[in-house]
């Protein structure tokens, strides 16, 4: 069973219509008991990272996810990808979840358009087991203002904007993080999370 942490954030339903449509066992929840009773776990996100690492905490939710992060698949989804590395600089400084050796910060390209919105294509820049199957032909859909800072060997795949903007994210161990929207994202995206549920 796939867990949605459910924190308030704005694409949930869509992350959980996609695994629906995928016939993917899966539940949103804010549960602690159910998030480590599931095999894999999904944080979703639209917003800021300020509000949503607040609303977090709040929960309480903070070392849970952080718990299960080391034992099982983890995939966090736009926001819910840059919340997995150590800073945010959206509006203030934030900390993040620090799963992943990282910070996320505006994208400045003075000659393109910010946010980085639309599909573009992906370049992969390592094996791993959530690409399976997926191409440097291949498409995905994007709406962001910020991006990640990170080492190259965190970036299973990237695109080209301006500059290179990582794509899809890894700790090399059971993290993952695709800043890009899957459940948008047509058959490429149905790809990937149907690797996901494989893991």
């Amino acid at each position: 069973m796939i867990a949605i942490i459910d924190y308030g954030a704005g694409n949930i339903f869509s992350v959980k219509n996609a695994l629906d449509f995928l016939g993917l066992e899966n539940k949103l929840t804010a549960d602690a008991d159910e998030i480590r009773a599931a095999d894999r776990l999904i944080l979703p996100g639209v917003g800021a990272f300020p509000w949503a690492m607040k609303v977090l905490g709040e929960s309480g939710l903070i070392p849970v996810i952080k718990e299960q992060a080391a034992q099982k698949p983890f995939l966090g989804i736009c926001l819910g990808m840059q919340l997995l590395f150590e800073k945010g600089y959206e509006f203030e400084e934030c900390d993040g979840l620090g799963l992943i050796s990282g910070k996320v910060d505006r994208i400045v390209e003075p000659d393109l358009a910010v946010p980085h919105m639309g599909w573009n294509k992906l370049e992969i820049a390592q094996d791993c087991p959530i690409l399976a199957g997926v191409t440097d032909a291949e498409y995905v859909y994007f709406v962001h203002s910020y991006k990640a800072f990170c080492a190259e060997g965190n970036q299973a795949a990237y695109v080209e904007y301006g500059h290179r903007v990582p794509a899809l994210v890894t700790d090399g161990k059971f993290v993952y993080g695709a800043q890009f929207h899957p459940e948008k994202s047509g058959e490429t995206g149905m790809k990937i999370l149907r690797n996901f549920a494989r893991m």
